[in-house]
């Protein structure tokens, strides 16, 4: 035996992986959903000033 922990239980070993990776998963949501207000009004102003940019520089297709 290698460190002679014993057998292995294979339903505890799944259910806890499968808790990790949920864990991780809403980390992750936290992250990226998680903003304050002015994070959230910084951003909409960063992609409404971008698509002015954009349509300024549109081509008429006339």
């Amino acid at each position: 035996m290698t460190s002679g922990s014993g057998p292995i239980n294979l339903n505890r070993a799944r259910k806890e992986k499968a808790r990790d990776e949920k864990r991780a998963k809403a980390d992750a949501n936290a992250a990226s959903f998680g903003r304050s207000k002015a994070e959230k009004i910084l951003e909409a102003t960063r992609n409404a000033r971008a698509a002015r940019t954009l349509d300024q520089h549109r081509l008429d297709e006339e």
